[in-house]
């Protein structure tokens, strides 16, 4: 199955940092049914540009909790390696701690359902989906590695989503629909 807008989004379990301490959370697509899901893909831990998309959706996660979304960050790393990277200060290369979970991609799976996975290089490209609370893909935006995403811009597409109006050119929250 491949991810398209419009369509179901494809199932995924992955094991996730979401218990810290035990590692043993695994995350399904089930468990978000009622809820918007902003599912986003990354290349990899310890590296450049990801910490700075991982640590801004972090810090606007009430935003998007108030808007009755959850987020779930992903790569191919495994879930010992998204641990230690929360853990490390950022001072250090780290997170320096995180407020919503990463998951493992480690078979590589969910980015080939998800059409992100550069298979020769066994990394994914920088995916963002919205995921709706009945399970359908709503939005996608694929990116080259070396550019990070806008969080305001995935909020404003989430809160836009949500009216279920039509939504012109740079709306905005509170703006009226078409």
């Amino acid at each position: 199955m491949t991810a398209k807008v419009g369509q179901k989004a494809p199932d995924f379990s992955m094991p996730t940092t979401k218990n810290m301490e035990t590692l043993d959370h695994v995350a399904k697509l089930s468990d978000y049914q009622g809820k918007w899901l902003i599912l986003f893909f990354y290349p990899l831990d310890f590296t450049f540009v990801c910490p700075t998309e991982i640590r801004g959706f972090n810090a606007r996660l009430r935003d998007f909790r108030g808007a009755g979304a959850e987020i779930l960050g992903v790569s191919v790393d495994s879930v010992h390696s998204h641990r230690a990277w929360i853990k490390l200060p950022q001072a250090e290369g780290g997170l320096g701690g995180l407020e919503y979970p990463l998951a493992s991609d480690i078979t590589k799976q969910v980015a080939r359902d998800y059409g992100v996975l550069i298979e020769d290089e066994g990394v994914a490209l920088r995916g963002l989906f919205i995921i709706d609370p009945d399970g359908i893909l709503r939005y996608q935006v694929i990116s080259d590695l070396n550019v990070g995403r806008s969080v305001d811009e995935t909020l404003r597409v989430l809160q836009a989503l949500q009216t279920g109006g039509l939504c012109p050119l740079n709306w905005q929250p509170g703006e009226k629909t078409l």
